[in-house]
């Protein structure tokens, strides 16, 4: 497996479920257990969204285990030459032979701790991405799918029975609190999610962060852990960068390198 795939995939076997078992309607996917040795070798476009590398990632690591059988992925729903939307994967539990569509999801959120209840406070780093609107959106389109006039009509073409699906989410995600907070309840979310801080620009131009290196990883390693083998540069010449970044409403995510050789994550925000 090349380096950075062999990167991604760990990096995704490592990020915890947004919540275990069942929450707001919806089943989280159990993930068995996978030997990353055995992920063979897979070629990651660099122009692909990065949901869609997610879904690579999850076809390879679904290969090399035998809890579950992978039987199709985006399965793609129509009606006449209209797109009504896909179905992310189906799965056959070898325990008990059910079926399962699965829809994959990998969001980074910010915890916004001026909102009261915890599944509002999750937003995208540009505000534009929130966790309520994604919930409705699986339980009131992508779970809804199947039982479609279409949809039914594609899994039968696949000898396959709609009112036979289980739902499941595989819901992966990266959560980061407000710098200032303390410590920010979150349940019925996973606390182990919790993977670093955010701030605005002008509380990171302050003379607290001056003593440490930084970079600013692209989008696709925004799912990985920082480490040592990147061009660090000092807080001065990441102000420079973060300023453009601003001005285009767009809030970059940072690595940090303290001195000790501890590793941050964060993002700065423009809003």
């Amino acid at each position: 497996m090349s380096s950075f795939s062999r990167k991604l995939t760990a990096a995704f076997l490592s990020t915890h479920p947004l919540w275990t078992r069942q929450q707001f309607g919806i089943e989280q996917f159990i993930f068995p257990e996978i030997d990353l040795k055995e992920v063979l070798e897979f070629t990651i476009p660099s122009r692909m969204r990065l949901g869609h590398k997610m879904e690579l990632v999850f076809k390879a690591a679904m290969e090399k285990q035998s809890s579950y059988e992978l039987i199709e992925r985006n399965i793609v729903i129509q009606r006449v030459n209209i797109t009504l939307g896909e179905l992310d994967f189906l799965l056959r539990d070898t325990s008990d032979n059910s079926l399962i569509h699965l829809e994959l999801t990998y969001k980074f959120y910010l915890i916004d701790n001026e909102i009261s209840e915890p599944i509002y406070r999750l937003v995208g780093p540009n505000r534009r991405d929130m966790f309520y609107t994604k919930l409705d959106k699986l339980k009131d389109k992508q779970f809804t799918l199947p039982y479609t006039k279409e949809g039914r009509a594609a899994l039968q073409e696949r000898r396959l029975e709609a009112d036979q699906l289980k739902q499941q989410t595989c819901f992966k995600a990266q959560l980061f609190t407000p710098f200032t907070a303390d410590q920010i309840g979150i349940r019925p979310l996973n606390q182990n999610c919790i993977s670093g801080f955010w701030l605005r620009f002008e509380q990171f131009n302050s003379g607290e962060f001056e003593d440490y290196m930084y970079y600013l990883p692209s989008k696709d390693e925004w799912v990985l852990k920082p480490y040592e083998e990147v061009s660090w540069i000092n807080q001065f010449n990441l102000l420079l960068e973060i300023n453009l970044r601003m001005l285009k409403h767009s809030s970059p995510m940072v690595w940090m390198r303290k001195s000790n050789g501890e590793y941050k994550k964060f993002f700065v925000v423009w809003w």
